[in-house]
Order: structure tokens, then sequence, then C-alpha cells
């Protein structure tokens, strides 16, 4: 009985609540008792509050009883990852440099958005310290293992939002991603996530990595990711970023036909190395568009690998967020991180200024070419997901977390919306994700495109295999 209630959808629970068969205190009691279960195994969670998640999921219970739900989400469980401030709850952000014995007496939008909305908030989430990196350990809070394989990865930041999800520990979860944290994890862990155009979901306080970073929804499928993203897409006063609400609603039903959508299916962006089953499954996603009727053509979008000019826009940002603790603490950082800082000083003002320009140089290379597709499909990673420690900044093959992830910092940089979709498996069992770009305000194409595969694909969660 646990299982199935923690496994359903969060618009299968609405359902549910609306009908009186179901009570949001019936799945708060559940996911705390799967969460005691299966968390010591995957390490999802930080903080967990199950006096504050039993008594908001009462309160949402007596409003459903009255028929008067708060929002489009009342009394579904919502995670929060740990670099995301939440009144009453420390956000320590995973690193021993940030003393827990402070006042936490502020929301982040997204978390405010999450209340007005009645959702149950009751616990956060693991992350790479300040969220910097795309595997999923940090000094604070160790490893974060994948639920498909515990020997692998979840991916990062959002590693332990996207632990959670894979296990049926809780339907939706806030991710951020400053250059794949949402996608990467969503690839290797078989989820569906959006970085949606920057500004449409309001962050304060700013991200020290700047306006490459997002905050955004996470979920098991296109339908809850949209109803998510819906709630969370709203202005905010503290944020000058934000965009003006409202979004355009999205139809949850799966459209039969995808009829004059025009697609370009590039599948290596013209420079990347990909493993050849990911690019097997990539390619029969790309061919299932076509037969849902989409025009699909290959072709590149037409520029040189950014990472270079992504590294001096995140690596800035990452020296100014060190800057600000006291060197005295530095010890207790993550080495790959202090790294990373220290190649930063060499930018300086006229480097950093170059890479802006080019920059806006690639952000208006993606809009011309978009005036010829509606969508862009790659693949989200080049491979399924890494072994635990088998690769990491400054480790035994020096490699960077940018030189395994080559398909999603270059849409971070260009502002546009792309979503994560699982295709596939490989013959080790691991998912595949497939990304799908979109022009920038144009969120409901990506996901009508998104829904319409997903139904076509019929890729099934880690309990259903």
């Amino acid at each position: 009985m646990i299982r199935d209630i923690v496994r359903l959808s969060a618009r299968e629970m609405l359902r549910r609540f609306a009908e009186r068969s179901l009570s949001p205190l019936e799945v708060a009691d559940a996911l705390l008792a799967a969460i005691e279960e299966e968390n010591p195994k995957i390490n999802a969670y930080c903080l967990l509050d199950a006096e504050a998640g039993r008594a908001a999921a009462k309160a949402s219970e007596e409003r459903w009883a009255k028929g008067a739900p708060l929002g489009a989400l009342d009394g579904v469980p919502v995670s929060v990852k740990d670099v995301v401030l939440t009144k009453g709850w420390p956000t320590l952000r995973g690193s021993k440099t940030v003393d827990p014995d402070q006042a936490w007496d502020q929301d982040a939008p997204a978390v405010a958005r999450l209340r007005e909305a009645g959702a149950v908030l009751y616990g956060k989430t693991t992350t790479s310290e300040f969220g910097w990196k795309a595997t999923g350990d940090c000094p604070l809070t160790g490893i974060t293992r994948n639920p498909w394989n515990l020997e692998h990865t979840t991916g990062a930041s959002s590693a332990g939002a996207a632990a959670q999800l894979a296990a049926a520990l809780g339907p939706l979860a806030i991710g951020t991603d400053g250059g794949g944290s949402i996608r990467i994890p969503c690839s290797f862990s078989g989820l569906v996530g959006i970085k949606q155009t920057f500004g449409r979901v309001a962050a304060w306080p700013a991200s020290p990595f700047g306006t490459v970073a997002h905050v955004g929804p996470m979920a098991r499928s296109v339908a809850d990711t949209a109803l998510f993203y819906e709630v969370l897409a709203k202005p905010d006063p503290r944020d000058w970023y934000s965009l003006p609400f409202p979004v355009e609603p999205f139809d949850p039903t799966p459209p039969e036909s995808l009829k004059g959508l025009r697609v370009a299916f590039s599948p290596n962006l013209g420079y990347a190395e990909v493993d050849p089953e990911v690019a097997a499954l990539v390619a029969a996603g790309a061919k299932k568009l076509s037969e849902l009727g989409a025009t699909v053509e290959q072709r590149d979008p037409g520029f040189d690998n950014p990472q270079e000019i992504f590294m001096v826009l995140w690596r800035s940002g990452a020296r100014r967020l060190l800057n600000a603790i006291p060197k005295e603490k530095w010890p207790l950082i993550d080495p790959g991180l202090i790294k990373a800082v220290e190649e930063a000083a060499a930018y300086g003002l006229p480097g950093y200024l170059e890479a802006v320009a080019q920059r806006e140089a690639l952000g208006a290379r993606m809009q011309a070419f978009q005036q010829d597709y509606d969508l862009l499909v790659t693949p989200t990673m080049p491979r399924p997901a890494l072994k635990v420690g088998e690769l990491f900044y400054g480790g035994v093959e020096g490699k960077d977390w940018t030189d395994w992830s080559p398909f999603s910092y270059p849409f971070n940089m260009t502002q546009q919306p792309a979503l994560s979709l699982p295709c596939g498996l490989t013959s080790e069992g691991l998912p595949v994700g497939l990304q799908i770009v979109g022009r920038r305000f144009e969120e409901k194409t990506v996901f009508t495109a998104a829904s319409a595969l997903e139904a076509a694909l019929g890729f099934k969660p880690l309990w259903e295999r």
C-alpha cells in the first residue's frame, strides 16, 4: 500500500484528493515511511522534517474536506534542493563552511510559490558543494547514489532531487541548473526536467554564477513537470530578471500528431563524442518525432564548442563565491572548486568581457538558427551515468565536468528552454536522456513535443521494470 501511494504522479494525487479516495496525510505518512527505508541506501535527503510535513499535509486535508484547495499543488509533496532558501530550515549548500546556527527566516521565490499553491514541504535534498559539479558527492553529505544502479552517480548538482524521484520518495523536486544540473541528473536517472527560459522562474538571492543559473522543476513525467513549472513560473519583486506572468497553460493530454512542427536533430552538435548506445537511442527518438508528423532534419546549429566561453563565466562566478568565504575556511571546501577558482584568477576583466561578447554571439547564432526550426533535439548527455568516483575535477584523469557534459551548458548561455526526457535504457540497464531545446519563451512547444514523444516511447520507471 505504501509503495502504491508514493509511486503516484502529482496529477493522480490531486485527482484522488478531489474525489476523496486519498488524503494528503495518507500520502505524507506513506512517503515518510518510504524515505526511512530507502534513504540510507541512496542518500537523497540531507534534511527531513516529518513534523512540518505532516502538519502541512493535515492542513491540506482539511482544505480538501471543505472543497477549498489552496492552489494547484495542494497536498502534493515537494522536496527542495539544499541551495534554495527555505524558511525554518538551514540551507547549507552542501558546504561545511556555512554556519547552520543563523536565522533562516525567508523563502526563496520558488519555495514561496509552493507554499502559495498548498504544496507539502518535508525535506531538503543533497547537492554537490554550492552546486559546483555534476557528480553527486560533497564534503558535507557524502555520496548520493543512483537508484537504477547504486554503483553509479545520479549526476548533479541536483543529485538528491534525482535520487528521490527515481526511487519514488516524492513526485516533485526543485532543482537548479547552472550548466546542466537539472538535465544531467534527469538523463542519468530516467527523469524529466526543464531548464526554462532564463527569468521565467524567479530566483533570489541571485546566484554567484550569474545569468547562467536557473531554478526549475524535476519530476517523473512531462505532465507533472509542466504542472510544476506553471506553479513556479511567476515573477517575484526580489528578482529584477523575473519575467511577467502568466505562462500559457499546458494540456497534459499528449497530442496525436506533431504535424507542422519543424525539428533540427543534431547527434553531436558538430563537436561532441557520443557513446554508440546513447547515439542510437537518441536517433530512434528523433525518428519517432518524424513518425509523429514533425518535419525532422539532421542539422547542426553551426557553432564551435563554447566550453571555454562558459568556463570563463562560470569560474568567475565561482571565484566571486569563494572570495566571500574567509580564507581560514577554505580547507573545508571541495578541492576541485578551489582549483576552479585558482584558474579563474588568470582571466582578468578583459578576458571576462570577451567571454560575455562571445556568449552574446552564441545567443544570436541560436536565435537565427531557430528561425528555421521550432526545436533542436540532441542527446542530453553523451554517455550513461558514470560510476561513483569515476571522473572528477582534478582527479586521475584530470577531467572537468564540462568535458563530459557538452550538450547542456551551451543552452545556459543562450537562455533557451531545454528539457531532458528519458528515451531508453542501455544494455546495462542505465537510462539515457534526449534533450529538446526550444526558442526563448516557448516552453509550451517544448512540453508539447516532449509529451507526444514520451507517450510514443513508453519509458517506464524503475519499479515497473
